[in-house]
């Protein structure tokens, strides 16, 4: 029998002023996107603050629930949904992913990219991303989502909402992430 093939996409909403203004203006339940090859989400990615008490400087990286930013938030509203891929799609997202990764410096945060999502505007930059548009371009590129909009247009409430309307996603947890984290911990 053939192992089922999943990423997992996973979505956060912390105490940050950045995040609570988006909640607050959009009514976004989940404003940060991440995606992980793993569902134990050891191999968890996204665009982020550099430095967890610095909201100035963002980066590409390695995220773990049980550090940096997460971990220093009293309770992680999110969700956890598992999406089936096939094996040639799971091969191009870690692909994708594996680059990023290795070329970690070229990448940077795009902060003009949350002015244009207000704004509503389309426009790309080649090595700038937002967390959303990170997890949209993988997707995307691994031809397992399509919104037909502009990358940088993406929230993580649109990635939400286009994933469970999918028959090959499900959520496989949802509500304070530290709980999820937990779980699988002792597991």
């Amino acid at each position: 029998m053939d192992e089922k093939r999943c990423l997992y996409i996973v979505f956060t909403r912390t105490a940050t002023t950045i995040s609570r203004l988006i909640n607050r203006v959009k009514h976004d339940k989940y404003t940060h996107a991440s995606l992980a090859l793993d569902r134990e989400l050891n191999y968890m990615y996204s665009f982020g603050r550099k430095w967890a008490r610095n909201p100035f400087i963002g980066k590409f990286k390695h995220e773990h629930l049980q550090q940096g930013l997460f971990k220093i938030q009293k309770t992680l509203p999110g969700a956890v949904l598992e999406l089936e891929v096939t094996d040639e799609q799971y091969a191009k997202a870690k692909s994708i992913i594996d680059s990023f990764v290795a070329n970690r410096e070229l990448y940077k945060y795009n902060y003009l990219g949350l002015v244009h999502c207000l704004l509503k505007t389309e426009v790309s930059y080649e090595n700038r991303f937002l967390c959303s548009e990170f997890v949209y371009h993988v997707l995307y590129e691994s031809k397992i989502l399509d919104l037909k909009k502009a990358r940088n247009l993406v929230r993580p409430q649109d990635l939400y909402a286009a994933l469970q309307n999918m028959s090959i996603c499900r959520v496989i947890y949802e509500g304070d992430l530290k709980k999820f984290h937990l779980k699988h911990m002792m597991a």
